[in-house]
């Protein structure tokens, strides 16, 4: 590891010794685009616990087209930082699309960002019967619609599911960049 471009004294200085070159290379692809474009993004995410901000801000320049980021792994921060109603959660449950759709257009509302991304799920074992590896995501472009997706990576474990949803996430993200 020593010899990694991102190296020092043998160790890493970001995830690139970890993540499969494809999530690296779309990530620095998705900034180039909003740079291009004039467009900045902000995430609010759960269940990948911020590893989607920790991937985009690996890349340099990161701060002319990433905003902010909304780390939200406890039902109390997705209400508090990002206006998601407790009736909301009661109703739904964390784990769902209404509350991915109230993540996103909260991360939209708080932050200056042109698009947002918003992730929650299971990304080991689901409780009480629930799906192993269900992830739910949201994205929007300011002005622009919602657009949703749901993954059902199965009982791949942790990591795995967080990268695939990671994969997800930065697709998702160029979609709406590149949305006319």
């Amino acid at each position: 590891m020593g010899d990694h471009p991102n190296s020092r004294d043998g160790e890493a200085k970001t995830l690139s010794p970890l993540l499969p070159e494809d999530v690296e290379r779309n990530a620095a692809a998705l900034l180039d685009a909003c740079c291009k474009a004039g467009l900045t993004l902000a995430t609010a995410e759960s269940c990948t616990g911020g590893l989607i901000a920790s991937l985009l801000t690996d890349v340099e320049g990161a701060s002319y087209a990433f905003d902010r980021a909304f780390v939200t792994y406890s039902e109390e921060a997705k209400c508090a930082m990002l206006g998601v109603r407790q009736e909301q959660l009661a109703e739904h449950g964390a784990v769902s699309e209404q509350i991915a759709e109230a993540m996103v257009r909260g991360a939209l509302h708080y932050s200056g960002a042109d698009v947002a991304l918003a992730v929650t799920g299971y990304a080991g074992a689901a409780p009480d019967g629930q799906e192993d590896g269900l992830v739910y995501f949201a994205c929007m472009r300011r002005g622009g619609s919602l657009r949703r997706h749901v993954s059902r990576f199965g009982a791949i474990g942790r990591g795995p599911v967080r990268i695939e949803s990671v994969r997800v996430a930065l697709q998702m993200m160029r979609d709406a960049v590149d949305q006319l």
